[in-house]
């Protein structure tokens, strides 16, 4: 009686394990077809040819290395900064000893400590994955966002890079000063321009101008100008306003910036629910991962730099439960990302579920504005 229903997965599995062959083989056959050509080359010719696949294996093999994992990813990063032990708000004068200007010091900025420790880990810590040339190049001229290999390190690089990108923006045009009246931080400018850069910049390009900045040299340089600020906001020479309607605006552009991803994974979710055979699901799933991995620590740090005004209108409840869905959210770690229907028998539905969560930290994002609005 049992035997159809075997017989009928065993029909299932065959056919999945003809259709992986099949990728494989595709994948491979350059590769047969260059060393069965190398075997039958004789004399100069072999030692040419020795070095010219040579000179592209190195570098596939330094690309695949550096694409295969994420170097130093830490749900608890922020953990290393201490300024969770900090007890004054970012620009919030410590002390004054003599009474000499030139001995102030005053609260560094959590939200530039957390950013400048994100672009580290994105460029110093990990190389960056959508500037390099190989990546730019493809798998045989094919993109590597099209294919289920080596992509999902870049996705989650840019998804980082995504909300480090939001935040410079809100620190230059509104938190770094003064009601928006005073004049723009230069640092601040800076970082943000440099930060805008595009993600695939190399060195050259086939647009003008021709020559290029590299995009991961830009974010370092945009690292080293937020540290920059972050100093002289500790020696009380720059402006942090830690008001209310500043952590409003900030909390709403977050809102709307993850609303944009939920509404990016519902597309991808409804129109091309294809399983495990949906090979773009994991960057869609990845960059979301990236930017939700950026705005755990950010959020925590504008708990710091705002926290007279938490404390304040009694937020820190609603705070709590908003780092915590956050902090679910990142602990999602599937070997295969499926885009399977919601009520699919065998195929799960991740994207459904991180969306889930992106949805739930929205949520508590719009509860803790209309507190703030009250």
């Amino acid at each position: 009686m049992l035997d159809p229903i075997i017989e009928f997965f065993s029909r299932i599995f065959q056919m999945l394990g003809r259709g992986v062959g099949m990728v494989v083989a595709w994948f491979l056959w350059p590769f047969m077809a260059v060393a069965k050509w190398y075997n039958k080359t004789q004399g100069i010719l072999k030692v040419i040819a020795g070095i010219i696949i040579l000179g592209i294996l190195i570098p596939y093999g330094w690309f695949f290395w550096n694409a295969a994992f994420i170097r130093n990813f830490d749900i608890d990063y922020t953990d290393k900064l201490g300024f969770q032990e900090l007890k004054v708000a970012a620009g919030e004068q410590v002390s004054m000893e003599g009474g000499q200007a030139t001995t102030k010091t005053c609260g560094r900025s959590a939200l530039v400590d957390v950013a400048s420790e994100l672009i580290d880990f994105n460029v110093n810590q990990n190389n960056w994955m959508s500037g390099t040339l190989l990546y730019k190049i493809g798998l045989f001229g094919l993109d590597w966002d099209a294919t289920p290999w080596f992509d999902n390190k870049a996705s989650f690089q840019r998804g980082v890079h995504r909300s480090v990108r939001r935040v410079a923006v809100e620190l230059a045009d509104v938190m770094g000063r003064v009601r928006g009246t005073s004049q723009i931080n230069k640092d601040l400018e800076r970082a943000r321009n440099d930060l805008n850069i595009r993600e695939f910049n190399w060195y050259w390009g086939t647009t003008s101008p021709y020559i290029k900045q590299t995009s991961w040299g830009s974010y370092r340089q945009a690292r080293l100008e937020l540290m920059k600020y972050n100093n002289d906001l500790a020696a009380c020479k720059a402006t942090f306003d830690a008001r209310a309607d500043n952590l409003m605006q900030f909390l709403d552009r977050i809102a709307k910036d993850i609303g944009s991803t939920s509404a990016e994974i519902k597309d991808r979710a409804e129109k091309y629910n294809g399983g495990w055979f949906d090979t773009r699901a994991d960057n869609v799933w990845m960059e979301s991962m990236g930017q939700l991995y950026a705005y755990y620590g950010l959020i925590k740090a504008a708990r710091s730099d705002f926290r007279d005004i938490i404390e304040k209108r009694a937020l820190g409840s609603i705070w709590d439960n908003m780092e915590s869905q956050l902090h679910s959210a990142l602990l999602l770690d599937p070997l295969i990302i499926s885009n399977g229907k919601e009520d699919g028998l065998f195929m799960p539905a991740h994207l459904t579920t991180i969306g889930f969560y992106i949805l739930r930290v929205r949520s508590n994002l719009v509860e803790v504005r209309s507190v703030l609005d009250r």
